[in-house]
């Protein structure tokens, strides 16, 4: 039985059209809205409004659904709770999907699925940057806005974000498990919860099966034996190059921290497409019977599977030997037992002494005694010394000679920079290496950054640090209106989209221990951030870390046929400014440096007709031309990394009806 009939109403703004598919969670219809747009609406199933909790969650999340607003990504656009029915509204999006193409079209060309993946790399970054996780990454969830034989970059979207948020609760309580098997991330399994980078993992079977035209632990067996493969199988090698295995290990990682993040995997993508463009597709191949072990097979947490399921995998036979078992490795937060070096002890000499030869002092019975009691004494000194030591002192003097390293991600900023920082400490040299990678999304990023550094300890003088690969300046507050301690300008620096460069500067510091380190990365990440959010501060410095969004601006009424004035204003943490535009539409001169270091220049900026024709849009996208008299109209615009920007509402009328 359908949740729906066609024609049949969807709350006072919606009519439903066809069924176009359905799923474990619900069926997805075409509706029609009052002003005749065609969307799309998941219908959930009833066994959902029937749970007061989940009804609850449904209206919590909504607002968070409604904002995750990208190009990459489906858009929600309304939520429905009517009765028994509860419906997600969202773009309608006709191209089919990726499992459509996996089915009909078989393994892609390398180059192609490794842009198709980086665009569903894309639409993760901004939802992990918006603290969404997607939570079941598949094929059929990633859909296309054209056939797949139309097919260009930027056509990729991914839907049904936050479903899983939504009906999450429920799921846990029946399965155990939120995803589908082919897809899970091993943590999932083995221990009941996933993150972003689950999401990361999920992103890297799917890219795998585009490649393969499988995924990697298809085979043989239930959806048990085939979700435990993730935890204790290694992926099947599959014949392409060797940078792009590599890529593809990383993602697959068992070990969630060793998988890069969704922008760095974006990133690594595109970088690497190019050189495998003239490569043909794979053969489609057969899945193995067996799969080889990987080496740290990790824990099923019970409640994800079935007693029998549980039952059914203890009784596999045991391993033949016991040197093959795996090397768990060392526990994170258990005491770690090192085996002491073994001295080599050589066999005595069969020297024998000739009668009257004197017996050597040291081999007296009285020398043993006094060794003894020397070597009890120095015992006794160790202990009393370790025992006396305070705690902080000994975590120190072994932190004080030990390398260490540290490594911080700070979230996505909106203009689409991600800033990751890299510690580490050679005691040899006293210093700390500090690496910073700055990384962007889909627009070019340019200009001065913002970096502080921190003193090693309370009460110390900001450190003179050395630089590499940047020109680098103090930051000076009379210029930038930026107070801040040990902040440090980065000039010159150019992220180009969808890649990253790197800075590294060495600090005079000794870190006690790892702690130490720790708490030094993140104070300069924590520093920097807000100095970057303050909203006390005025002016245009350090836009790529300052800008918080962009508002179209448009006169209250415009006069037909005439060009219309677009003004791009800049909004900061402390709001809007209107003082100094990032953009105005027609342009005369050099674009303002704030637009080339937030999009690259005018090419990052693109306008489009937000009223059905009433504008013209020259071919750069930069010039709109009001054409009809219309009493409501909108202007879309599109500006580096910030998509799906509106105008106010305008009027457009006669010059007669103006000069009357």
């Amino acid at each position: 039985m359908h949740l729906a009939q066609t024609g049949q109403a969807l709350g006072a703004s919606y009519r439903f059209g066809e069924r176009v598919g359905s799923g474990a969670v619900g069926e997805v219809w075409t509706i029609t809205a009052a002003d005749h747009r065609v969307l799309a609406a998941k219908v959930l199933r009833p066994e959902h409004a029937d749970d007061p909790s989940l009804v609850e969650r449904f209206v919590r999340e909504r607002s968070v659904l409604l904002g995750l607003q990208d190009s990459s990504i489906v858009t929600v656009r309304d939520m429905v709770v009517e009765g028994a029915r509860l419906a997600i509204v969202m773009d309608f999006v006709a191209g089919g999907s990726l499992r459509d193409v996996v089915r009909e079209a078989g393994p892609l060309p390398p180059a192609a699925a490794l842009e198709v993946a980086a665009e569903v790399f894309d639409a993760l970054a901004f939802a992990h940057s918006r603290g969404v996780t997607h939570r079941d990454i598949k094929p059929d969830n990633v859909l296309l806005a054209r056939p797949w034989t139309d097919w260009t970059p930027g056509d990729v979207r991914v839907s049904d974000f936050g479903i899983s948020d939504v009906v999450g609760e429920r799921i846990r309580q029946t399965t155990g498990l939120i995803g589908t098997p082919q897809y899970m991330p091993p943590e999932l399994i083995s221990q009941g919860r996933s993150g972003p980078p689950g999401d990361v993992y999920s992103a890297g079977v799917l890219l795998y099966e585009l490649l393969a035209g499988r995924t990697p632990f298809a085979g043989p067996g239930t959806d048990f034996t085939i979700a435990y493969r993730h935890v204790s199988s290694r992926p099947p090698r599959i014949p392409v190059d060797d940078a792009l295995w590599d890529v593809l290990a990383g993602l697959l990682s068992k070990d969630p921290a060793q998988r890069p993040t969704a922008p760095e995997a974006a990133a690594t993508l595109r970088r690497l497409a190019p050189r495998l463009a003239s490569l043909a597709p794979l053969a489609r191949g057969e899945a193995p019977e067996e799969f080889d072990d990987a080496e740290r097979p990790a824990t099923v947490v019970r409640g994800a599977f079935t007693d029998a399921d549980l039952a059914a995998l203890a009784a596999a036979p045991p391993a033949d030997d016991a040197a093959d078992l795996p090397q768990l490795g060392e526990a994170g937060s258990a005491t770690i037992v090192r085996p002491m070096p073994r001295r080599e002890v050589r066999p005595a000499t069969d020297a024998r002494l000739e009668p009257g030869d004197a017996t050597p002092f040291w081999r007296t019975r009285k020398a043993l005694l006094l060794a003894g009691t020397a070597a009890l004494l120095l015992v006794a000194m160790v202990v009393g010394f370790v025992v006396l030591t305070p705690p902080q002192e000994q975590a120190a003097s072994a932190g004080a000679g030990e390398q260490l390293s540290a490594r911080l991600q700070d979230p996505v900023l909106p203009t689409g920079l991600t800033i990751t920082r890299d510690a580490s400490y050679d005691p040899s040299s006293g210093r700390v290496r500090l690496t910073l990678t700055y990384a962007a999304q889909k627009a070019p990023l340019s200009g001065e950054f913002l970096e502080v550094i921190p003193a090693a300890a309370d009460g110390e003088a900001c450190p003179a640090v050395t630089w590499e690969e940047a020109s680098v300046s103090r930051n000076q507050a009379s210029v930038t209106g930026l107070d801040v301690e040990c902040g440090w300008t980065l000039s010159g620096l150019e992220v180009p989209a969808g890649g990253s460069v790197q800075v590294t500067a060495s600090v005079p510091a000794q870190p006690a221990d790892q702690q130490a380190l720790d708490t030094w990365v993140r104070a300069g990440s924590e520093t920097t951030s807000a100095a970057m959010q303050d909203p006390t501060v005025q002016g245009t410095a350090y836009p790529v870390q300052r800008l918080t969004g962009v508002e179209v601006r448009t006169p209250a009424r415009v006069v037909t046929p005439s060009p219309l004035k677009i003004t791009l204003v800049p909004v900061w943490a402390g709001g809007p400014d209107e003082l100094n535009p990032l953009y105005v539409s027609p342009a005369s001169g050099r674009p303002s440096q704030m637009l080339t270091a937030v999009t690259g220049g005018e090419e990052g900026v693109r306008f489009s007709d937000g009223c059905g024709g009433a504008l013209a849009v020259d071919s750069s996208g930069l010039t709109v031309t009001a054409l009809q008299i219309t009493p409501e109209c909108t202007v879309r615009a599109s500006v580096g990394n910030f998509t799906d920007l509106q105008s106010p509402g305008f009027g457009i009328t006669s010059r007669e009806n103006a000069d009357g």
